[in-house]
């Protein structure tokens, strides 16, 4: 366990964060571009919403949410916008619990 506390700094984070954010809005992205050009049996490999939650779920929410307002994809798809709002809210209360556990 000690070895990876080395890897949680600042800057580390930091780019996990800009990286799976990219990979989020890129994500979705792709989908949207397969959806429409594929068609559904043209053999196009859809992303899955399960590999598109994952990456919201990994730090990429705010990716996945720029990704859906442009690209207007899985905007009114239930249940998986209730389950990326669920995602989302799961993580501010994450980091309001660490601001409260951090501050002096």
């Amino acid at each position: 366990m000690d070895l990876l506390f080395p890897l949680f700094t600042p800057l580390n984070i930091a780019l996990w964060l800009i990286a799976i954010n990219f990979a989020a809005f890129a994500a979705f992205g792709i989908d949207k571009a397969r959806a429409e050009a594929a068609g559904p049996r043209r053999g196009k490999r859809r992303t899955s919403e399960a590999d598109l939650l994952a990456l919201a779920l990994l730090g990429g929410t705010p990716g996945a949410y720029a990704g859906r307002k442009l690209f207007r994809h899985k905007t009114r798809k239930q249940p998986f916008s209730s389950q990326l709002h669920t995602i989302a809210i799961l993580q501010i209360a994450a980091l309001a619990g660490l601001g409260v556990f951090l501050m002096p």
